[in-house]
């Protein structure tokens, strides 16, 4: 076992090992540490705490130093240079006549490397445009091209439900999104109200499928014939997949009722119903062109991948 410390780079990013060294170090602090890209500024998200060797991928680097104020002046002082760098940058874009669109500059704490996060529909050359900042800023420069979820997280903003997106707010990375689970949990197909701010799928829909899906196979399918406990048999109207509540369309004579119990009272043999939609009938042509959509964001995303780039 070794002792370790977890620190962050920016709001929401990916969560990197160091080791503490003799250093005491405190969840919430500031540290300098060595990187990839140089000496970088972080925030330390954990105590001191121990993991398994053979877990670690490489080796771990020391801590530095724990940020002194003169530290803390530096960052901001970086933090202004790179709205300065950010517009100085959208301009000469213009001035290549090059189509992209700038997200974001970022400068490494010691400021050996300027990072410019930028978007665009394919490959974008922008060989000349890597001289024409070098010579601007006199340090390394480098254009890493993010995909919309990238984009979307390190802007932020609201999502549907009123709340600071979830990407921004606390997702360190982006796990794969799919329409099954849309399906799982009963939603509306609809893109307008399954997509996010980004135009992907909502990460959000991740968040309950563990639960969606174990609920879910303690269910039979709408339509499903099903025997209930006092011997009535009868078809599956619609199920409450929180409540574990099933209605059941039963015979009363020559009338058919409706009838709800709970579905440890029923016994049937689930199974699936393809080409039908959430309630059992057949799709409708809106249905079936919403799925489509759906289907082409689904294939979208899988084309970008799923992880963040922002921290490669």
């Amino acid at each position: 076992m070794t002792d370790v410390i977890c620190v962050r780079f920016r709001t929401a990013g990916k969560i990197y090992y160091f080791t503490p060294g003799d250093l005491e170090i405190k969840r919430g602090m500031n540290v300098i540490v060595e990187t990839a890209r140089g000496k970088e500024y972080g925030r330390v998200v954990s105590d001191i705490r121990q993991v398994d060797e053979e877990k670690l991928k490489s080796p771990l680097k020391p801590v530095i130093r724990i940020a002194t104020e003169e530290d803390a002046d530096q960052e901001t002082v970086n933090r202004i240079r790179e709205k300065d760098a950010f517009n100085i940058c959208k301009d000469k874009i213009s001035a290549h006549g090059l189509e992209m669109k700038l997200i974001d500059a970022e400068y490494t704490f010691d400021g050996s490397k300027l990072l410019f996060y930028f978007t665009a529909d394919g490959r974008v050359d922008f060989r000349e445009l890597v001289k024409d900042l070098a010579s601007q800023f006199k340090t390394r420069i480098e254009l890493r091209q993010i995909g919309v979820r990238d984009e979307t997280k390190i802007i932020g903003g609201m999502g549907i439900c009123g709340r600071e997106l979830c990407c921004h707010a606390y997702l360190s990375d982006f796990a794969p999104v799919s329409i099954r689970m849309a399906k799982e949990q009963n939603l509306s197909l609809n893109p307008a109200k399954i997509s996010g701010v980004c135009g992907r799928l909502m990460c959000c829909l991740r968040n309950e499928e563990e639960t969606y899906e174990y609920l879910n196979r303690k269910l039979p399918g709408i339509g499903d014939f099903v025997t209930c406990i006092d011997g009535t048999k009868g078809v599956v109207e619609s199920v409450n997949v929180l409540r574990q509540k099933v209605k059941v369309i039963v015979d009363e004579g020559d009338e058919k009722e409706i009838k709800e119990y709970p579905v440890e009272e029923l016994s049937f043999k689930p199974r699936r119903h393809s080409g039908q939609g959430k309630d059992g009938r057949k799709k409708s042509r809106e249905e079936s062109s919403e799925e489509k959509e759906l289907e082409a964001l689904e294939t979208l995303e899988a084309k970008e991948g799923s992880g963040s780039k922002l921290d490669e």
